[in-house]
């Protein structure tokens, strides 16, 4: 059996690829000559070493290779492809929309939209409905145990959700083929779910059904949870699928936990995937400005909606600062772009090197990275303000306006100081308007008594969650995941993506997933969807994925699932 080694080699794999790039000037050389010293005894300004960011070797079954051989030069035909694009594009014409606000189920019929969807899977993947228990929770929570051999390894539980975000009907003329068709043409497949999260649930099946065709049973137990309403935050699927899962098999019970999450695109001149080992946290906070009403020919200098769109300026040019810290998810990454992308700036390769010592260095791995909208938002608790209402009528004064700011929040932070930070903010300008304040259900400024009284300002958050705990990028889970990845693009791809070299960093989420509820079943939670991020769409018009990416699903599904079965140490 393949074991995950702390060394970080892993057997059954081909040998790490080099990492190194010398460039030894020829006046360098010359010097080492003059001193008697061997030119590797010198640390050069250019040295990229990989002990910045340790690569792991493909990883490939052993035990089970000749299977995995021929399963991947199967998904490698034209036939498998069609049969993979047939799969999704049916799931895709199954509309599971999930609106905000939905009743319990039983209660609100628009969960019915499930029904046809899970009916469905029955009929799919006959050999899955047929080898592995199936368990719904809550109605529309699905649980499959694929039960191993081997009671004393821990399984590993593979997530993914099969409900959708809602096609607007303002936009719905907008998409070139219908939202709902799950139209192929040849390339794309196209329909809400394609991408976010219907390409994991099927690609997830596809792969085990795969394995069982092939009479393929397993030593480790794999589980599957499937959620029906991540996107609505999973207040009924995940929260109630954890708890069941927690009750059958106790805490910490599962190796490892992989969910949607980050997958692989080009940075720098290669291709870097990027599992997630953090999540940010998240707070929506509530801002309700309260003013006297009254007819608008006799307005106040400053009516509620004058005073919000203030206090909105205020807490927009008041914002949390990025900022790189050592040892966190987005500063593992930056060591990894910088240290691997051959074409990451050269000041940017030097800065990663030298941050541990030096505040300048990291100042300047900060501005160059920061460069990056995205990147930039990593390491910040980003604080838009995405919803306003206030006022009913052109003559009236309004007498309320609110805005809600949705927080996510740096994994450095949490909710009490991002609550304790714009309540700080906002304070000075309150008193400015002659507002009371209360923050959070505690009244800290009360009203005045003159007859300049403006108004009161309250600060809601009803609820939050906090960043969730980092899993380690040097432990057994995520190297094993790291030697999939590379194996699994190799096979479907050849041994770069594009003629470029491949490699893993860490990486994190700034939106929350279904793993929010599942901290308690495993250290070792990782978020990666391995599609091409940067082809296709999600949460959009057009959404669409590519057949080729999509088969690479299952491919990686199918690898994790064979390399996990033989290694000992998870």
């Amino acid at each position: 059996m393949a074991d995950v080694k702390s060394s970080g080699l892993l057997p059954g794999s081909s040998p790490p690829r080099s990492r190194f790039r010398w460039r030894v000037p020829l006046t360098l050389i010359a010097l080492c000559a003059l001193f008697n010293l061997h030119p590797l005894q010198i640390e050069f300004l250019d040295d990229t070493s990989s002990s910045l960011c340790p690569q792991p070797s493909t990883l490939v079954p052993e035990k089970n290779g000749a299977l995995w051989a021929n399963l991947t030069a199967l998904h490698g035909t034209d036939a498998f492809l069609h049969r993979a694009v047939d799969q999704l594009s049916a799931a895709v014409q199954i509309p599971t929309e999930t609106y905000d606000g939905m009743g319990p189920v039983g209660e609100d019929p628009r969960w019915a939209s499930r029904d046809p969807f899970v009916d469905h899977l029955v009929t799919a993947f006959p050999r899955v409905h047929a080898s592995l228990d199936l368990q719904k929770v809550n109605t529309y929570g699905l649980v499959y145990t694929w039960q191993g051999s081997d009671d004393s390894l821990k399984p590993i539980l593979l997530m993914g959700h099969y409900d959708v975000v809602p096609v607007a009907p303002l936009s719905a003329d907008q998409w070139t083929h219908p939202a709902y068709s799950g139209y192929f043409d040849g390339e794309y497949i196209w329909g809400r779910g394609s991408t976010d999260d219907k390409s994991g649930v099927i690609g997830i099946l596809m792969a085990i059904e795969g394995l069982l065709e092939k009479d393929f049973a397993p030593t480790r137990t794999v589980v599957l949870s499937f959620g029906f309403d991540e996107e609505a935050s999973g207040y009924h699927g995940a929260a109630s699928l954890a708890p069941a899962l927690l009750e059958r098999f106790g805490r910490n019970a599962f190796a490892m936990i992989i969910d949607e999450g980050g997958g692989y695109n080009e940075q720098y001149g290669a291709i870097f995937a990027a599992p997630g080992i953090a999540e940010k946290g998240y707070i929506d906070v509530s801002i309700e400005v309260q003013t006297p009403g009254g007819h608008s020919s006799i307005p106040p200098d400053h009516t509620s909606i004058g005073i919000l769109a203030a206090l909105i300026v205020h807490l927009e040019n008041n914002a949390p600062p990025p900022v790189l810290e050592l040892d966190t998810p987005p500063f593992e990454m930056a060591q990894c772009l910088g240290t691997h992308g051959p074409d990451a700036p050269r000041k940017l390769k030097r800065a990663v090197r030298r941050a541990r010592k030096s505040k300048r260095a990291l100042k300047e791995a900060e501005r160059i990275l920061f460069e990056d909208r995205k990147f930039r938002s990593l390491v910040r608790t980003t604080q838009p303000v995405d919803l306003v209402n206030g006022g009913v009528k052109s003559n009236a004064l309004p007498e309320q306006a609110v805005a809600v700011v949705n927080h996510r929040i740096t994994t450095q932070s949490s909710i009490n100081a991002t609550l304790t930070r714009d309540r700080d903010i906002l304070l000075d300008l309150a008193a400015h308007f002659n507002l009371s304040v209360t923050a959070y259900g505690q009244l800290l400024t009360p009203p005045a008594e003159s007859d300049s009284y403006a108004g009161t300002l309250t600060l809601s958050a009803p609820r939050g969650l906090e960043p969730a705990p980092i899993a380690s990028s040097s432990a057994p889970p995520f190297r094993l995941l790291s030697g999939t990845i590379l194996a699994s693009l190799d096979a479907t791809y050849g041994a770069d993506v594009n003629k470029k070299q491949v490699f893993v960093t860490p990486g994190m989420e700034t939106f929350n997933t279904d793993t929010r509820y599942f901290w308690d079943l495993s250290d070792h939670i990782l978020r990666y969807a391995h599609w091409n991020g940067g082809i296709g769409k999600s949460h959009t018009v057009d959404e669409s994925i590519r057949a080729d990416s999509f088969v690479g699903i299952i491919t990686f599904i199918t690898t994790l699932i064979l390399n996990a079965d033989e290694a000992t140490s998870l």
